[in-house]
């Protein structure tokens, strides 16, 4: 059963100008002005490394979001193009896939950016996909050479903002799932399953895991996630 925080958001317009950075420190292209409506919290779904997408991302949980907190969603994500200025108008975006895949020079640089002017990324091995999972790792470490991921204990409140959960439920009985998350000066910037957050049983039609160790509660993490996402 949930623990219900009922939690309140801060608008996206008060979350960038909040998270807003000097021209010193963010390198270009800088977000626009303009933003979406500040009511409504709008969730991305990456498109990135010459045409890669999360589509295999479940959306469900922004629906759950709604229902078990204050936090009003897009409902749905909004494809965006990683090197997009557009992503700055998305606080919180997903990225996902399989295979190998390596990002543009532009790619890079506005991940970089993005996340240290207060966005926030959970990214996701498709169906616990080797490749992937080694791709993104080495892109991380070019995007953020002076970072480590590190791994998150289950006592860490990320997995107690909305609902209490004291363990990660495996698709497969071998191996316990754990989640890595990128810090910034202290910042939480972005979480990692090697296993898989996407919650395939409800993801698009297409959409399938065959043989991973994906996270069967994974909703509730995901709900978890976006909770922490904006009021941290």
């Amino acid at each position: 059963m949930p623990r219900v925080a009922r939690l309140s958001p801060m608008p996206l317009i008060a979350l960038l100008c909040a998270a807003a950075l000097s021209p010193a420190d963010v390198e270009s292209p800088r977000p626009p002005a303009e933003a979406l409506d500040p009511g409504i919290v709008q969730c991305a779904n990456l498109v990135y490394g010459l045409g890669k997408t999360s589509v295999c991302f479940s959306h469900d949980f922004l629906i759950e979001a709604e229902k078990v907190s204050h936090i009003r969603t897009s409902r749905r994500f909004n494809q965006v193009q990683l090197e997009s200025e557009s992503l700055y108008l998305h606080p919180f975006a997903v990225m996902t896939g399989e295979g190998r895949f390596r990002l543009t020079d532009l790619e890079r640089q506005n991940l970089r950016n993005y996340l240290l002017a207060g966005g926030f990324i959970v990214a996701s091995s498709g169906c616990s996909n080797h490749l992937w999972d080694q791709s993104f790792r080495e892109e991380i470490a070019l995007v953020f050479p002076e970072l480590k991921l590190e791994r998150l204990p289950m006592t860490h409140p990320i997995f107690h903002t909305v609902y209490d959960i004291d363990h990660l439920i495996a698709k497969k009985t071998a191996g316990e799932p754990y989640l890595e998350a990128l810090v910034v000066e202290g910042r939480i910037v972005l979480v990692y399953s090697q296993d898989g957050l996407n919650d395939t049983a409800n993801a698009a039609p297409n959409c399938c895991c065959c043989g991973g160790n994906e996270i069967r509660n994974a909703r509730q993490v995901n709900v978890n996630l976006l909770a922490y996402a904006l009021t941290h």
